[in-house]
């Protein structure tokens, strides 16, 4: 049984923590709000970017880039993995991860001759494809401490060297997505090749005349998405690791503040049965003096 001290140790001990993780949770609340308030002003303008370039590539029949043309035979598939730099964020690896799986099962499915190589970007996320003995072409880790646009193009420009030398046939970003502060969703986006929504007919309904020509605005457009696709891809991350970290550090100090309570409760009933037994020791040693 627990003595007294060693209640006291622990409840000192779990007090301790509770003002870490509430320290943490404070922390991650301040860079969760910069990091959230970093995508949400971004999203438009990857939507205005990704809508323009699919309205300019349906319209543009006879035109040729090589981000743009599917290749007819899929042997290798780039996977750029997403995780965080650091742990105590709750699921946010693990689902990261679960799902990732579920969809190399059914690339799988749909290009059975495929081979797998990974980008991990992100300490976990080059730990997890290490530790899964997968084929990694190269490795980023400590971008999320200060997250730069710099990191984007070193990233892509890899990447795009990979893809013109035809030794990656398709790209795809894995990330967690920022949807609110209790919600962080698992997302796959193929990067290369650029594929059009089919959806898209604003401009295609409508007679513009171009300058420079549909040609030359895709020359410099299409480079920009593959940056921008990536970069949302970071940005969404760090916010869904922000939030994910703010809300783990919450519930581990109310857990903290909940075993506190229990403790004490542990504590005061120890003390009220030792004062308890000292008075019936007491009562009993002037009982046998009485006696005598």
């Amino acid at each position: 049984m627990a003595t007294l001290r060693d209640i006291r140790r622990r409840i000192g001990a779990v007090r301790n923590i509770a003002k870490i993780t509430s320290a943490m949770k404070m922390v991650s609340a301040v860079k969760m709000r910069r990091a959230q308030n970093a995508i949400e002003n971004a999203r438009p303008y990857f939507s205005k970017l990704e809508d323009t370039v699919s309205n300019l590539i349906l319209i543009s029949d006879d035109y040729s880039n090589p981000f743009i043309e599917t290749k007819t035979e899929i042997k290798n598939i780039a996977i750029v993995l997403i995780g965080s730099d650091r742990g105590l964020c709750g699921s946010f690896n693990t689902n990261l991860f679960k799902s990732l799986n579920v969809h190399i099962e059914d690339l799988t499915k749909q290009y059975p001759n495929a081979h797998f190589r990974f980008v991990p970007v992100g300490k976990k996320a080059v730990s997890f494809v290490r530790r899964s003995k997968m084929d990694s072409i190269t490795e980023f880790s400590d971008i999320f401490n200060k997250l730069r646009f710099d990191d984007v193009q070193q990233i892509v420009g890899s990447l795009i060297s990979l893809y013109l030398n035809n030794e990656v046939d398709k790209i795809y970003l894995f990330y967690n997505e920022f949807i609110n502060i209790l919600k962080q969703v698992p997302r796959v986006k193929q990067l290369l090749p650029i594929e059009p929504a089919s959806e898209q007919t604003e401009i295609k309904s409508l007679d513009y005349i171009f300058e420079p020509s549909k040609e030359q605005i895709l020359d410099v457009l299409v480079p920009k998405l593959i940056d921008a696709r990536l970069w949302k891809a970071l940005l969404e991350s760090n916010a869904a690791e922000q939030a994910a970290r703010m809300m783990a550090m919450d519930n581990a100090t109310s857990n903290a503040n909940d075993l506190i309570r229990m403790l004490e409760l542990q504590y005061n009933k120890e003390r009220q049965a030792s004062i308890t037994k000292e008075m019936l020791e007491i009562v009993g040693g002037a009982e046998a003096l009485k006696v005598k």
